[in-house]
């Protein structure tokens, strides 16, 4: 198996990457594993003190409940029963709390937290918006957890397609036969059919079966193209890994049971 970064991203959030002489059950192993196992912090149990604002409580939880927040997973993991929870352990919890009451909207960033390192991601994500004499008060719970459980816990996305192959024959006549049927961008100034472009701006699927005399695109059943992108709980590079090393573990507990 081989493996190629095409490019990433600079705040390391997201990638795209080549994986050649490869199957699709594995690459769907590491995509499923990335987002169903690797464990993250989301805000699980929230006490609402005072809330005046104009969302119902329950909408205001469900709200705070979707924010994703920073995840060390070298000091947090998954709690080993419910008492972990209720005795809100430090391996596997995390207290934070909102406190506002001025008029404007209440950003991510106006939440404390009692790990400097565990905050919530963004921190102009908008929460709720306050008018005079308003007031929000909540206190919060994050517990570790998966994604599988609940899509809060989820620490990105990662999807794949086959990889594609362009065959393309630069036909004048045909290109001007056909020229309105495919985006505007696949071409150069010369009026000639950029591959570059298709593939740069992923127009695959736009130029596919269109005209195949003068673009043909076939796809390899063992070369797969992955995006994966962070929800930013950690960097896109730490949830590949550590869905890596999950799926080796588990392979690994099989072979020692059979």
């Amino acid at each position: 198996m081989k493996l190629k970064t095409v490019n990433k991203s600079k705040d390391k959030l997201q990638v795209r990457f080549e994986v050649d002489k490869s199957t699709e059950s594995f690459v769907n192993a590491i995509r499923r594993m990335a987002i169903e196992e690797v464990p993250t912090l989301a805000v699980e149990d929230i006490e609402i003190r005072q809330n005046s604002s104009a969302l119902f409580d329950e909408m205001l939880a469900l709200r705070i409940g979707l924010v994703p927040i920073k995840t060390d997973l070298s000091s947090y993991s998954l709690p080993s029963g419910p008492e972990d929870i209720s005795e809100r352990s430090a391996k596997c919890t995390l207290e934070m709390e909102l406190k506002v009451a001025k008029k404007g909207v209440v950003y991510a960033e106006f939440a404390s937290s009692k790990d400097p390192k565990c905050t919530f991601v963004f921190p102009k994500m908008p929460i709720v918006k306050l008018h005079a004499r308003q007031k929000v008060d909540v206190s919060m719970l994050a517990v570790m957890g998966q994604g599988k459980d609940h899509i809060k816990w989820a620490p990105g996305h990662v999807w794949f397609v086959n990889k594609p192959s362009l065959t393309i024959k630069q036909d004048a006549k045909l290109i001007a036969e056909n020229k309105d049927k495919y985006p505007p961008q696949i071409f150069d100034k010369s009026g000639k059919i950029s591959p570059k472009q298709i593939e740069v701006l992923n127009l695959y699927d736009a130029v596919d079966r269109v005209c195949e005399n003068l673009i043909k695109v076939t796809y390899s059943t063992d070369s797969f193209v992955v995006d994966a992108e962070s929800w930013g709980q950690m960097s896109v590079n730490e949830m590949l890994t550590t869905a890596a090393e999950m799926l080796t573990t588990k392979a690994k507990e099989l072979e020692s049971q059979l």
